[in-house]
């Protein structure tokens, strides 16, 4: 299925599963999420309405460590983002289509040429409310044949957060010149501004 149509699939999959709706008076809320380098949905999630902040950070292996640790692939940690965003504003089922939308969540482990297990389409659910809602996503996505190879996001529990050093918060922002960020990012960025105009920030 093209591009252009899976994610046009996935904005109709979000109004059936509710995700347009607005929960009005309640505090903000967070999502951690993996799917290949973090920058890349550090980049596209600070451009959502509703979005407070993101944090890029490691999440899934044994304690605090550091970025060339992990990116031996021998830590069991994965490459994440911490969204925090206000639910009367942006749902936890609108982050997961826009998600969904911005990786491929069929290949095991790999994101292009990004390839380890760092960069692992993976959920780590807050909640028993946000697992329910991520598997009733991948069941619609399933069900309606939306990929043409079966989705391998790991949806797993609740773990410690590690925040990344410094220079990788914000680093499409502060490196639109750097190589990586010219040919990988700029058209994830590009696609967000045409597929999710409705949603980004003035």
């Amino acid at each position: 299925m093209k591009k252009t149509t899976i994610t046009a699939a996935l904005l109709a999959l979000a109004v059936v599963c509710g995700g347009t709706g607005a929960m009005a008076g309640t505090a903000n809320q967070q999502a951690v999420l993996g799917g290949g380098c973090f920058w890349c949905l550090d980049a596209t999630f600070l451009r959502l309405k509703g979005v407070e902040k993101v944090e890029s950070g490691y999440a899934g292996g044994d304690g605090p460590t550091t970025y060339k640790e992990v990116c031996t692939g021998e830590t069991g940690h994965a490459e994440v983002v911490r969204v925090t965003f206000d639910p009367a504003v942006i749902t936890f089922k609108d982050i997961l289509t826009v998600f969904f939308a911005m990786h491929d969540p069929t290949t095991l482990n790999r994101q292009g040429a990004d390839v380890g297990t760092q960069y692992r389409s993976v959920i780590f659910c807050r909640d028993a409310a946000q697992r329910a809602e991520a598997e009733a996503m991948i069941a619609e996505l399933t069900r309606e044949k939306i990929f043409k190879s079966r989705i391998v996001t790991e949806l797993a529990a609740d773990v410690p957060f590690y925040v990344a050093e410094d220079y990788h918060q914000g680093y499409f922002d502060n490196n639109r010149t750097q190589g990586y960020c010219q040919v990988v990012i700029n058209p994830k960025i590009q696609k967000l501004r045409e597929k999710f105009a409705d949603k980004l920030k003035d």
